[in-house]
């Protein structure tokens, strides 16, 4: 059974970073999709960056610039870097694997557990 692991998550200030990992186990084919969604408090689960087995790479646009997706494809992991973190950046970040190259929900059929990410100013 697949499963993800999120990891990284803590309590930074306004400007700092963080590195989020996500630890894939119970498949070797890396042909999927990854992605990282983030829910703030109050507010309705978004996407935040995708990345594709074949290095295609999305962001939402209020990240773009300082948070960079990356995959080491061999180990099953898949990487945030999150820079310049804002207190809007607050939330429970996830991560998700799809067949799909997408921002639907409905189509990452694994999910972690969710990782904690606090920014205060």
């Amino acid at each position: 059974q697949t499963q993800l692991a999120e990891s990284g998550g803590g309590s930074v200030q306004t400007g700092g970073s963080l590195i989020l990992s996500c630890a894939a186990s119970g498949y070797s084919d890396s042909s999927y999709t990854m992605a990282w969604f983030r829910q703030a408090p109050g507010k309705e689960r978004e996407g935040v960056a995708r990345m594709a087995s074949d290095s295609r790479i999305d962001y939402a646009a209020s990240v773009k610039g300082r948070f960079t997706i990356s995959r080491d494809l061999d180990k099953n992991l898949c990487y945030l870097r999150m820079n310049s973190l804002k207190p809007e950046d607050t939330g429970i970040y996830y991560c998700a694997a799809s067949r799909y190259y997408t921002w639907f929900e409905s189509e990452y059929y694994v999910w972690g557990q969710g990782t904690q990410v606090t920014v205060s100013s």
